[in-house]
């Protein structure tokens, strides 16, 4: 049986012409999927008894259940552990702003590009998750607050580049305009630097915000924090932002984790305000949140202060990242991590 939140509309529509039906109804079952966020065929009100138990048949609606919810006590930060079909477990985050709700989903089960400091590539990468587990990571945190989604991220477990196709896919479903109709500038989308893939990115002109994980200056530093630098140096990646402002004339974030003793000197901001100065970028320095499996800390308030003060000197607009949910593990991969660690204890327990 297969989840038919993975259909776009013409395949909707395919499908109802295929099972006899009037072409018609295929926008109306797109609508209460995608617009209305149901969750059970019955609650399609408009649509023929006959026509649901046809769907009921061959499809299935929810394609992911609530494993474990937890809820920061300093600022209502919210992280759901979802359980896929297969048993897999998957990380959404919902975080509160003053402009409206952000959701972080991942875009992986896992994560195979091992940088250092992220607990999301502890385990290395399971699959990918298709593009309606991402609408549903959406949809299903949606019904639990009762409110809509208004801005989201693919910075979640996961490297969002790598599955390409299944991510357009879902900027192309979350974006239309029977369903969702989210706008693209509401949807940011962060890789470590795949070169060819920026560039796939870029060509298609798209209006999202795309964020790169630098997290160095230098090669050598970067080297230490992300093995993809050794096969795309940041001279590389730096030919590649410049192409994709080129095509799309759209700024380029930089996320910028602060790592205390590592990447956060001064030396280091001089030499990361050389190499992005008088380009179309924005740079996010990020307190990083503490993980069990390694060593790195987060840097100094004051150093942090001083790394931003260096940028802006030559002109880069920078902004340092509020820190969310530090009390609930809020940082990708720690809360499957810890959920599977547990799987683990109790079977090996038995």
């Amino acid at each position: 049986m297969d989840s038919i939140r993975e259909l776009k509309i013409d395949e909707i529509e395919k499908l109802i012409i295929d099972l006899g039906e009037k072409k018609f109804r295929a926008k109306q079952i797109f609508q209460w999927i995608h617009q209305k966020g149901i969750y059970k065929f019955e609650q399609m009100k408009n649509i023929p008894n006959s026509l649901i138990e046809k769907l009921e048949e061959n499809y299935y609606l929810q394609n992911m259940d609530v494993e474990k919810v937890s809820e920061s006590a300093e600022d209502g930060t919210k992280k759901i552990l979802f359980n896929l079909k297969d048993n897999e477990v998957v990380e959404t985050v919902l975080m509160k702003y003053k402009y409206g709700n952000s959701i972080c989903i991942s875009t992986q089960v896992g994560c195979r590009m091992g940088c250092k400091f992220c607990a999301s590539t502890i385990g290395g990468l399971k699959r990918n998750i298709t593009a309606g587990e991402m609408l549903g990571q959406v949809y299903e945190v949606n019904r639990m607050i009762d409110k809509n989604i208004n801005h989201i991220v693919l910075m979640g477990s996961g490297e969002p580049l790598e599955n390409f196709d299944e991510v357009i896919k879902f900027l192309e479903m979350i974006n239309h305009s029977e369903g969702y109709y989210l706008s693209l500038r509401n949807i940011t989308i962060s890789t470590c630097g795949l070169i060819p893939e920026i560039k796939k990115l870029a060509d298609k002109k798209l209006q999202i915000t795309l964020a790169i994980s630098l997290h160095g200056a230098t090669d050598e530093t970067r080297n230490k924090l992300m093995p993809i630098n050794k096969k795309y140096p940041i001279e590389e990646l730096l030919k590649a932002v410049d192409y994709y402002i080129e095509k799309t004339n759209r700024r380029i974030t930089f996320e910028y984790a602060m790592i205390k003793d590592l990447n956060d000197s001064a030396s280091e901001a001089r030499v990361l305000s050389k190499l992005l100065k008088g380009k179309l970028v924005h740079v996010n320095l990020i307190p990083i949140n503490k993980v069990e499996e390694n060593q790195f800390y987060p840097s100094d308030e004051k150093q942090i202060i001083k790394f931003k003060s260096i940028l802006e000197k030559t002109g880069i607009n920078v902004t340092i990242r509020r820190e969310l949910g530090s009390d609930i593990n809020a940082a990708c991969g720690q809360l499957r991590n810890n959920y599977n660690q547990t799987k683990i204890e109790i079977i090996e327990k038995l």
